[in-house]
């Protein structure tokens, strides 16, 4: 069998589920600097973490099928702010900031991190976090990071891979082996990937479906 297989096409009514709830209103909440900031705890929410680069505004934009909605929230000084997202009244969509800047001054990464830290341990709405890999590059060293700090938080994480359609299927398939045997040691790592491409399409209608599916 087959460690970490690839999610399953959905089936019509997970599909359809999925499709209805990021059709609805989505619309940006706030920006939140600190904890006592968080909106009530009141719904379902999900997050999607990332290194810089990795492709999140996309997947995001893709996923709602709004051009510019990721990136709307994501302006000067808003950078480090974990922004929230209301898709209608069922789910929070939760956009944590890149990571890996290497050019963030080291008092603002800190700040990132202690935030990071109390935001994933102490959220009890949270179902599931959403970890972006580049399929281009694979897991790497601050990858590595967020992901044992979702073990710590006892945070189930999911692998989404971005970016396939930049890749040939002989190194698409090279990344996922290293993908899966980077997962293998981590205890909180949901069992199955996921392979997007914002551009193309591919995997969206599957990511929509389970975050749908999500309760």
């Amino acid at each position: 069998m087959l460690t970490f297989p690839l999610a399953q096409d959905p089936e019509f009514a997970e599909r359809e589920a999925g499709r209805l709830l990021f059709a609805g209103p989505v619309d940006f909440v706030k920006g939140v600097v600190a904890m006592p900031g968080l909106p009530p705890a009141d719904r379902v929410e999900f997050c999607f973490a990332g290194r810089s680069n990795v492709g999140k505004s996309s997947l995001i934009n893709a996923l709602t099928g709004r051009k510019s909605l990721a990136r709307a929230s994501n302006t000067p000084g808003r950078t480090q702010e974990i922004n929230f997202f209301a898709l209608g009244q069922e789910r929070y969509m939760v956009d944590l900031p890149g990571y890996g800047y290497a050019e963030a001054p080291v008092a603002i990464v800190r700040k990132w991190q202690a935030l990071l830290k109390s935001y994933l341990a102490g959220r009890s709405t949270l179902r599931r976090a959403f970890v972006l890999i580049d399929t281009r590059h694979g897991v790497k060293d601050v990858d590595e990071e967020i992901m044992t700090l979702l073990d710590k938080s006892a945070v189930t994480f999911q692998t989404v891979l971005t970016k396939a359609d930049k890749v040939s299927k002989a190194d698409r398939e090279r990344i996922t082996d290293q993908v899966r045997g980077a997962l293998a040691r981590h205890p909180a790592a949901y069992p199955e990937l996921v392979v997007t491409s914002s551009e193309k399409g591919d995997g969206i209608e599957t990511l929509r479906a389970i975050i749908a599916g999500l309760d």
